[in-house]
């Protein structure tokens, strides 16, 4: 049997994720969880074997909530279901400690196959993902392969308008550290200001 936590601040995709998974004679979903938050504190005090994550929740999320997870239970299987295309996440997710990636878009057909080879130990990603993965490991990657997980996460918030104080909040640091990793983000990039970053993000299908 499969134990599953179900983490997504959204309760209808949980509804439709707990009806697909609950109907497989091998899978329970244990527990679920709206936030980064609860999600962390039932790892704490359970055992399971796959948490399926949004990577967009309140509170703790995103590469930073893949970490903790992996921190306090090591041996946790992490799927993550998320909004946002493979090339702006999936190597990274992978990089933090999960196992697979599914865009939300193709989760209905791919969630059982991917949960299944997960909880087997195995990684489920799709090709192109697996590609960027390794292009990023070499000097032909993107130039945002090269951005830390802190400096990417700021750079999708300034790509998606927030300001550095809405971004300060949302990652609980200062102003002035997100301002500093702008700096370097803008350095990086060979970037010129948010105009060209959004820009940037555009073409490189960021958003």
């Amino acid at each position: 049997m499969i134990r599953v936590l179900l983490a997504d601040d959204h309760q209808i995709v949980r509804d439709g994720l707990r009806r697909i998974l609950s109907a497989q004679a091998d899978v329970e979903v244990a527990d679920e969880a709206a936030d980064g938050d609860r999600a962390l504190a039932l790892v704490r005090g359970q055992d399971y074997d796959v948490a399926v994550l949004d990577m967009s929740m309140p509170g703790l999320s995103g590469l930073d909530l893949v970490k903790r997870l992996k921190a306090e239970k090591p041996k946790l299987r992490i799927l993550v279901l998320s909004m946002h295309g493979e090339q702006q996440y999936a190597a990274r997710a992978l990089k933090a400690g999960a196992s697979g990636y599914l865009n939300k878009d193709s989760a209905a057909e791919q969630l059982l196959g991917a949960l299944r080879k997960v909880a087997a130990g195995g990684v489920h990603v799709s090709e192109a993902a697996a590609l960027e993965l390794i292009a990023g490991r070499t000097e032909d990657g993107p130039p945002h392969a090269r951005l830390s997980d802190r400096e990417f996460e700021v750079f999708k918030q300034l790509a998606g308008g927030a300001s550095p104080t809405e971004i300060a909040q949302r990652l609980h640091l200062s102003v002035k550290t997100v301002s500093t990793h702008k700096t370097r983000i803008l350095e990086k990039l060979g970037l010129g200001g948010t105009a060209e970053l959004v820009r940037y993000a555009l073409e490189h299908k960021l958003l």
